[in-house]
């Protein structure tokens, strides 16, 4: 099976916003930097576009992208994505045993039910944010920059848990990040957006070690300082 976006147009008084069309079999990184239309991309999967855009959205797959039941989304920013003043059991909506469950897939123990955020680190908030949307059983899981507010060893712990929950849990996993760094062991296929288009596609091992495009060498350059990718 495959996820086929067969054509995302999203214009703003006739300008061209973004304009994409791309398919992968389980995981796919959009990659660029600020204003490259990977939000948008996002916003259009859960129907979050502001009414002043025209949007059409053709897509092929299994299923119908409803949000909050076959679409999930892991936020940038796991310190907004709560409540503050609630504790973590009730911001799930979920019979207190469900909620368990899912807080153990992401390595946190029943302790964390009756915690409000603020007691919790950055890593185990994200953890948090991620039970919460692998509760809803996605058949996509959106990723926007869930990394960017972690320091490195969160980071490195966070892309760990989501690889061994995608392999186990076997959801559809869209990423969409400005870091390549972050995504090159992850996803096994690219897509390097500017400007809304996408500019090179591919397998992820085959366009990190030889990239056609200078914008997507550049992006390359600026991640990973000379490392080298696995064949």
């Amino acid at each position: 099976m495959s996820f086929t976006c067969k054509n995302l147009l999203i214009n703003e008084k006739e300008k061209s916003l973004v304009n994409l069309s791309f398919c992968f079999e389980k995981s796919l990184a959009l990659i660029g930097q600020s204003g490259s239309g990977k939000s948008l991309t996002l916003k259009a999967f859960l129907q979050m576009l502001p009414s002043n855009l025209q949007v059409k959205f053709e897509y092929e797959t299994e299923f119908k992208l409803i949000k909050g039941q076959s679409v999930a989304l892991v936020p940038q920013n796991p310190f907004t994505a709560l409540s503050p003043l609630t504790k973590i059991e009730e911001q799930f909506f979920l019979p207190r045993k469900q909620i368990q469950k899912y807080l153990h897939f992401v390595g946190l123990d029943d302790s964390f039910l009756n915690r409000f955020p603020s007691e919790l680190s950055g890593g185990q908030l994200q953890r948090v944010v991620l039970a919460m949307a692998l509760s809803i059983r996605p058949k996509i899981l959106l990723l926007d920059e869930p990394t960017t507010a972690l320091d490195s060893e969160s980071k490195r712990e966070i892309i760990s848990l989501i690889r061994s929950l995608h392999v186990k849990e076997e959801f559809y996993l869209l990423f969409v990040t400005h870091d390549i760094d972050v995504v090159s062991d992850l996803c096994e296929e690219i897509c390097i957006l500017k400007e809304g288009k996408i500019v090179e596609y591919g397998k992820m091992n085959e366009v990190l070690n030889a990239p056609q495009e200078e914008y997507t060498k550049e992006l390359i350059n600026a991640g990973f300082k000379g490392r080298k990718f696995r064949e």
